[in-house]
């Protein structure tokens, strides 16, 4: 990416950065309030609680003693303990001679070692649990396809005059074939031989009968994805691909492998929208390495468009217990991808350019907000695990640095000394800077 690109990329710069700051303001307030009220629960007293870093635009003192404030750089957050030096949790060696068995006890480096091992590891905890809450909630908005399949809307599309399908259609068969449930829908269109018309067997007002019907995945646009190349071509919602590079498609996959065949090279779609016709537009695939299904990574070009079904199923409100397990199974799903792709990154089977930087987090916050509130707070849930699991990585000044101090400590019977504490704390903060860095980098370089 030319660095003169990053300003128009942007759209509207201040609701970007709006954007970011909501996002990450979020996300830290979470982490660092698992960090003060499991350290308080623990006996730990907090002195600050900052969300921002800087000069303080505001603050207030709770009955507790902790001020509570907001500083002018929001780009991250802290609680400082008793006993702390700094934001990063240093000792201090001279404040910690100066209190009493009382004070000690309430001090984060005087606390019993279990109240400090839970303590730092409650800010990564309840990132997790924000994201968990969140992906349950949306799963919970979104709702599930009712059973039996029934037709709640459907998709303009080019030849909707030839289709008889309509709105509350209770789908029986497809060519002959009963259908499954609508989560199944790509498996059991696998087995139809693709073409621009079906035949739908349907129950409607009582009657079974047979009824001109579309493909199951035209080349419809259900989503882009922020920051790709369909959204800043303006491709939205309900658009339908025509043709790629002059070749007629009626399905989905043809437009994805369309894409893939690409190489990389621009492509060039005929776009059909509702009420104004076609219009063409060109696009540059980007190269992205995605977690395969069998684990590992994959290499994949995509101009960032995701399908959907020809129509809408009606929806009915899923168990809590669905929700619950969805949205632990994204958490779970979002780490084991993520701690995929740094090995696969170190190991050099994928390329570095998948580490972002703050720049590419703000324009993807932005382009996630500018498509509403549905995918923004997907997109705060996502972003909340990744930050905890970052979190936990054993670099000093991060909460992992700390679990490892913590760990030698429970197998040694004593801390690390003062010296070696703040020489591996100098040693993580440049690693830190080292990597942030590098993802700005990226985020300037990369396409």
């Amino acid at each position: 990416m030319e660095i003169a690109a990053l300003i128009p990329s942007f759209g509207n710069l201040a609701f970007t950065i709006a954007a970011f700051v909501v996002a990450l303001s979020i996300i830290i307030a979470v982490h660092e309030f698992g960090h003060y009220i499991v350290g308080r629960w623990s006996g730990i007293r907090a002195e600050v609680f900052s969300l921002g870093f800087g000069p303080v635009l505001a603050s207030r003192v709770d009955r507790h003693g902790t001020r509570w404030q907001v500083a002018i750089l929001p780009l991250g957050g802290y609680v400082k303990f008793l006993g702390d030096r700094d934001p990063a949790s240093s000792p201090d060696s001279e404040a910690m001679g100066s209190l009493d068995a009382e004070g000690r006890r309430a001090s984060m480096h005087g606390a019993p070692l279990w109240a400090r091992t839970i303590t730092v590891m409650a800010g990564p905890a309840f990132n997790f649990a924000l994201s968990f809450v969140l992906f349950a909630v949306l799963f919970m908005f979104r709702g599930v396809a009712a059973d039996p399949v029934t037709v709640d809307d459907l998709y303009p599309l080019p030849s909707s005059e030839a289709h008889d399908l309509r709105r509350g259609d209770v789908i029986l068969a497809i060519d002959g074939s009963q259908v499954p449930e609508a989560e199944a829908f790509g498996e059991f269109s696998a087995g139809l031989d693709a073409a621009p018309d079906l035949t739908y067997t349907v129950l409607r007002d009582g009657r079974e009968f047979d009824v001109a019907g579309p493909w199951l995945y035209p080349p419809i646009v259900a989503a882009t994805t922020p920051a790709s190349a369909a959204s800043n071509a303006g491709l939205v919602r309900g658009d339908v691909i025509v043709s790629v590079d002059g070749m007629e498609i009626h399905d989905f996959d043809a437009l994805r492998q369309a894409v893939s065949a690409s190489d990389g090279g621009s492509v060039t779609l005929d776009v059909w929208r509702e009420g104004r016709g076609n219009r063409t537009v060109t696009l540059t695939p980007t190269k992205f390495d995605l977690p395969a299904p069998g684990g590992g990574f994959e290499t994949r070009w995509l101009i960032g468009v995701t399908g959907a079904l020809a129509f809408e199923p009606a929806i009915v409100t899923p168990m809590p217990g669905e929700a619950l397990a969805y949205g632990l199974d994204q958490v779970q799903f979002i780490i084991r991808s993520s701690l995929s792709g740094v090995y696969h990154m170190v190991a050099g089977d994928i390329s570095t350019c998948n580490l972002s930087g703050p720049i590419g987090i703000a324009e993807v916050s932005g382009q996630a907000a500018s498509q509403g509130w549905f995918t923004f707070v997907w997109f705060i849930a996502l972003l909340s695990t990744a930050i905890g699991l970052i979190n936990l990585f054993p670099i000093p000044v991060l909460d992992g640095g700390h679990l490892v101090f913590h760990a030698w400590e429970a197998v040694t019977g004593r801390p690390p000394n003062d010296g070696l504490t703040k020489l591996l704390m100098t040693g993580g903060l440049l690693l830190l800077l080292a990597l942030m860095a590098f993802a700005i980098g990226n985020d300037i370089v990369c396409p």
